[in-house]
């Protein structure tokens, strides 16, 4: 299919949300504290989530109807589970985001503005282009900011090559019982967390309301175009921490504020003070669009989620669900700012260990009655899922096992709650 821009949205819109933390901060991290040793990891959890992240737009495309309508063919404990997990998630996963995103905004633009002011402004501004720009702005801008964002990475990326002075490896290595941790973390929001896919389904019939010659292959391609940008950029940002930070003997610092200046300081320190605008924009333009699609997919989601479970009791209920995930995500940066790395390890932990649900619920969708025969997922794709769920579920399980004093606090803390 010949590459038209104009066919080119939800696909973006994927992107924009997928690549940020697990980029910026995840993929980062794990280049200065392995070098190129994770790139195995990177690159399997793509290919093993592949799957289930198409099968959003392909069964959005080839039914006319969002994934969340087709759980609820699945049985109401499908969509109320869903319910629940996104509902017990956003809110930590909309403040991870927000916080990286507020730090990079004090340490780019300079003003004498606090980390919290700058978390409303940002929140703000993002209520005012959902609001009254809706998808279409949304659709256009995105297009801007992933093309803005891949041109500066690649650019910084050949610098790095060009100024390196120390002799690389590639070995690929498999982290200790202690690093663990920080491996499913890198791979929980790589290349973003699978419900993400519901979010995609969404995205996908707003394009079709304004373009009624969007197809379901016209979906896949732009769906594989977001995909495939966020495998480059990850390895892109791997690169860069591999190349500027692995030995340097810095640590990062678990303050938004702190993280950001040390992101941008060492990579000018290594390629100069020219590349500081460029380092700038890729990193702050990373998670403003992180910060934005996020905010939009996740109240679109509750308020399908809402209407399929109660009909249209609340109006306007999108509206209602972007002002609670905005004060949630307020009242939980407030509580966690001095602690980013904690709060970005528990949301992309969670993404990971909540993975399976979402990647089995898909896959039985797309392969049942409710999926029309033609569109169901050729034998390669089915033992692509398979794979792809012993992965995801292996992984979980050791990760429980290892942690498995954790979870019981967790479930005696929860349980004293209730």
């Amino acid at each position: 299919m010949a590459f038209n821009l104009k066919k080119i949205g939800p696909g973006l819109l994927f992107a924009g949300a997928a690549i940020g933390v697990s980029h910026l901060v995840q993929s980062t991290r794990a280049g200065a504290d392995f070098g190129f040793g994770l790139i195995w990891a990177l690159l399997l959890v793509n290919i093993f989530k592949y799957p289930f992240f198409q099968f959003g737009p392909r069964y959005a495309m080839a039914t006319g109807e969002t994934l969340l309508d087709g759980y609820r063919k699945l049985g109401k404990g499908v969509l109320i589970t869903y319910f629940i997990l996104t509902f017990a998630t956003m809110f930590t996963i909309q403040t991870a985001v927000t916080i990286v995103t507020a730090g990079l905004a004090k340490s780019i633009f300079g003003f004498s503005i606090s980390t919290e002011i700058w978390t409303v402004i940002i929140l703000g501004i993002c209520f005012v282009i959902l609001s009254i720009g809706k998808y279409s702005f949304l659709d256009k801008l995105m297009k801007f900011i992933i093309i803005t964002l891949t041109i500066s990475t690649i650019v910084a990326v050949f610098f790095a090559f060009n100024n390196l002075e120390k002799s690389i490896t590639t070995t690929q290595i498999f982290p200790n019982a202690m690093e663990f941790g920080f491996l499913i973390a890198f791979m929980g929001w790589m290349p973003a967390p699978l419900d993400i896919s519901v979010w995609h389904s969404l995205w996908a019939i707003e394009k079709k309301k304004e373009d009624t010659t969007f197809s379901v292959k016209s979906s896949l391609f732009d769906f594989n175009v977001g995909y495939f940008a966020t495998i480059i950029l990850g390895l892109g940002f791997l690169t860069l921490g591999a190349l500027i930070m692995f030995n340097s003997g810095e640590n990062f610092s678990g303050n938004a504020k702190d993280f950001s200046n040390q992101l941008i300081s060492m990579y000018t320190s290594s390629l100069g003070n020219w590349s500081y605008v460029i380092i700038g924009i890729a990193a702050f333009t990373t998670m403003f669009s992180t910060t934005l699609t996020t905010l939009d997919a996740s109240p679109r989601a509750m308020a399908k989620t809402t209407q399929l479970l109660v009909g249209n009791l609340i109006k306007r209920s999108y509206l209602l669900w972007l002002l609670i995930l905005m004060l949630g995500t307020i009242l939980i940066f407030f509580f966690f700012q001095s602690d980013m790395a904690l709060l970005i390890t528990i949301a992309t932990v969670l993404s990971f260990i909540t993975a399976p649900l979402y990647a089995i619920a898909n896959y039985v969708l797309i392969s049942s009655k409710h999926t029309p025969k033609e569109w169901r997922p050729s034998k390669r794709i089915h033992v692509l899922s398979w794979l792809g769920l012993l992965f995801l579920v292996g992984f979980s399980l050791w990760y429980i096992v290892l942690n498995i004093d954790m979870f019981t606090q967790f479930y005696d803390w929860l349980t004293q709650l209730l």
